[in-house]
């Protein structure tokens, strides 16, 4: 297992890993949805903005996630981890936990203080995420499930609590993936 900081010319197999992947667990809608969602966030990709790190199997790339910046008017670094995809043949064996890890490890170097995610409370945990009230750092759009709101402190400090809501990258302003 290698794990990688990826740039666009990763485009389409990253689109197709997330396609597959989604397609397979939740149909053909999701599927769509978040290959195209992967596909945005793809053509994009910088050093500032939007991050994405992957996990590749000799030259076959097994999973990827995305971090994506949140900008606030208070000065704090804050991304959001989504999507992220692994492999159908390769989930279950540690492999998304790992990619996390290792996107965390890269936030660290870049300063980053808090990290985010919308998803399964049971598998962040397992990386160190934690309920996250809206009453300490809000979504940028209306969450369908609130309890599946996450965070995580990258500093020895706790997360910051910020009354303001804050905006998203443009991929990401669409209510329907909130």
């Amino acid at each position: 297992m290698n794990h990688r900081n990826i740039d666009s010319t990763n485009q389409l197999e990253i689109v197709k890993l997330f396609s597959s992947v989604f397609t397979d667990s939740e149909g053909k809608a999701a599927g769509e949805t978040i290959g195209n969602l992967a596909c945005d966030l793809s053509k994009v990709i910088d050093t500032e903005n939007i991050l994405c790190f992957a996990t590749y199997e000799q030259d076959l790339i097994i999973g990827a996630v995305f971090f994506t910046r949140l900008y606030f008017k208070e000065n704090v670094t804050i991304f959001m981890l989504a999507p992220i995809a692994i492999s159908t043949d390769h989930q279950g064996k540690g492999v998304g936990q790992s990619l996390i890890n290792y996107g965390l490890s890269e936030l660290r170097k870049r300063s980053v203080e808090v990290v985010v995610t919308y998803g399964d409370p049971l598998f962040y945990s397992k990386v160190g995420f934690s309920l996250l009230s809206e009453k300490v750092i809000q979504s940028p759009l209306k969450l369908s499930m609130p309890e599946a709101w996450l965070g995580m402190s990258l500093t020895d400090g706790q997360i910051p609590c910020l009354d303001e809501k804050p905006t998203c990258v443009s991929e990401f302003n669409n209510p329907s993936l909130w």
